[in-house]
C-alpha cells in the first residue's frame, strides 16, 4: 500500500492524516458514491449506471485494464481517481488516461486533488509513460485553472468523438 507524505500546505495543517492509496475491494461503495457525486456536479447524475459490482470486476479482476487510487482524510475516503491505460502511436509508448479526479467538495483546496494528480503522475514517470492526459468540461473553470496552474495544456485543436447505444450497434453490425 502506497502512501503519499503529508500534504505540505498551511490549508492542511489542521488534518490529522491524509494518505492516498490504491482502491481496495472494500472500496467500491465509497467510490461509486463519488462517481455519483461527481456526475451530480458535472449536471449528469441520471448518467451514471454504474453498479458496485461493475467496478469490483473491473477493478479487482485478475487482468484489470482500469485502475483506481483513493484519498483517505483521518481513515475516510474523501476522493478518488480512476484511470486507465492508453497508447501514443507517436511516442511508442503508454500514458494514463485519467476518467475521473474528484475530490468532496468540503476538502477541496487543501492540496488534495494536488496530491493525486502528483501521485499518477508520478506512476507515469516511474513507469516510463510519455503522457498523462484527462478531459474537463468548458463551463468548469476552477478545475480548468487548477489543471492549468501544474502545466497542464488544453488541447483545444482537437475534437473529442463517441459513438454509444443505438448508432454504436449499427457502426458494430
Amino acid at each position: 500500500m502506497a502512501k503519499t507524505d503529508l500534504v505540505c500546505n498551511p490549508k492542511v495543517l489542521a488534518e490529522i492524516a491524509m494518505s492516498i492509496r490504491e482502491a481496495q475491494p472494500g472500496d467500491v461503495a465509497d467510490i461509486l458514491r463519488l462517481i455519483k457525486d461527481l456526475a451530480l456536479y458535472e449536471k449528469a447524475p441520471d448518467e451514471v449506471v454504474a453498479t458496485e459490482s461493475q467496478l469490483t470486476t473491473a477493478l479487482f479482476n485478475p487482468n484489470p485494464h482500469v485502475f483506481a487510487h483513493v484519498v483517505e482524510v483521518d481513515n475516510r475516503i474523501i476522493g478518488t481517481a480512476l484511470w486507465f491505460l492508453n497508447y501514443s502511436t507517436w511516442q511508442g509508448t503508454h500514458g494514463i488516461y485519467l476518467e475521473d479526479l474528484y475530490i468532496e467538495p468540503e476538502y477541496r483546496g487543501r492540496g488534495y486533488g494536488l496530491a493525486l494528480l502528483k501521485h499518477l503522475a508520478k506512476i507515469c514517470v516511474e513507469r516510463g509513460y510519455g503522457r498523462f492526459q484527462w478531459w474537463v468540461l468548458d463551463w468548469n473553470t476552477p478545475s480548468i485553472e487548477f489543471y492549468k496552474s501544474q502545466g497542464a495544456v488544453a488541447m483545444d485543436e482537437w475534437t473529442v468523438f463517441r459513438v454509444t447505444g443505438e448508432d454504436l450497434n449499427k457502426l458494430g453490425s
